[in-house]
């Protein structure tokens, strides 16, 4: 791989957002390693350019991770950007989705993220710099009724984000949580997991949005080649933000609830400042 621009370490980067992330970095004449869990996938994703390479990792594997990123510092270079793309959705009703998929949401969405941001900021922090770039969702910053599991993911996901961007921030790092809206991925085709439904009392509730996120998807306004686009202009602004939203619907939805929240807040205020002592 030529020395050229600088090194993306990509998660999830077979399809989806990874794949546009990759291609639009690799563009920009910049260096890209993105992680893949199949050799059909490695093989697919190192014809994108002679200087993408692809590495086998499946992020659950905790243990595999510190030693996956040293080869890779050892062998392409220092890493300039992680984006912790890998992860997926699970949709379901809390009530009657099992524990297991809760653990096995956190597992990828949460604690796989977690594993290669402290796999790699060692090298960023004796470096002083390196930018760290967590994909949430919208529905981080708001619940949403029938992905709970995945909402909560995304919630740690972008309280995870903004703590270490306070632990790191004079030592030259950077973090942005990145919270995307609806995009024309398969996050709510093929890669969603779905519980079984099984209490009658929630059809009223859940069926309408099932229906929509079904018909809806391949429909969706959010474009990632242009998602891709605009993570490469934060890369390259020296003073990126903390939290990013992307897509009309994320910008939309996600300053309703923020409203309704000050609302509420505001209206049990009193009731907020009478338990401290006299």
């Amino acid at each position: 791989m030529t020395n050229t621009g600088k090194l993306f370490l990509i998660t999830g980067a077979s399809s989806g957002f990874g794949r546009a992330f990759a291609e639009a970095a690799l563009r920009a004449g910049h260096r890209v390693v993105g992680t893949v869990r199949s050799e059909k996938d490695r093989d697919a994703f190192e014809s994108l350019h002679g200087s993408a390479k692809a590495v086998l990792l499946d992020v659950r594997n905790f243990d595999a991770i510190e030693p996956v990123v040293r080869e890779i510092e050892q062998s392409v270079g220092a890493v300039d950007v992680l984006v912790n793309n890998a992860g997926y959705g699970h949709e379901g009703i809390l009530e009657e989705s099992p524990l297991t998929e809760l653990i096995n949401q956190f597992e990828v969405n949460v604690f796989g993220a977690v594993a290669m941001m402290k796999a790699v900021l060692p090298a960023m922090r004796r470096r002083r710099s390196g930018h760290i770039i967590n994909i949430t969702s919208m529905a981080g910053h708001m619940g949403l009724a029938g992905v709970t599991y995945y909402s909560g993911s995304k919630f740690a996901l972008e309280g995870i984000s903004n703590a270490l961007s306070k632990e790191v921030s004079e030592l030259g790092i950077r973090v942005t949580a990145v919270a995307p809206g609806s995009f024309r991925t398969e996050w709510a085709g093929r890669s969603m997991i779905r519980s079984e439904r099984t209490i009658a009392d929630y059809d009223a509730i859940f069926d309408p949005v099932r229906k929509r996120r079904q018909e809806y998807s391949g429909q969706q306004a959010g474009d990632p080649a242009k998602a891709a686009q605009a993570i490469l202009r934060i890369v390259d602004d020296p003073e990126p933000p903390t939290h990013l939203l992307l897509g009309s619907d994320a910008s939309t939805l996600v300053d309703k609830h923020r409203k309704a929240l000050d609302r509420e807040i505001d209206k049990w205020r009193s009731l907020t400042r009478s338990t401290d002592f006299d």
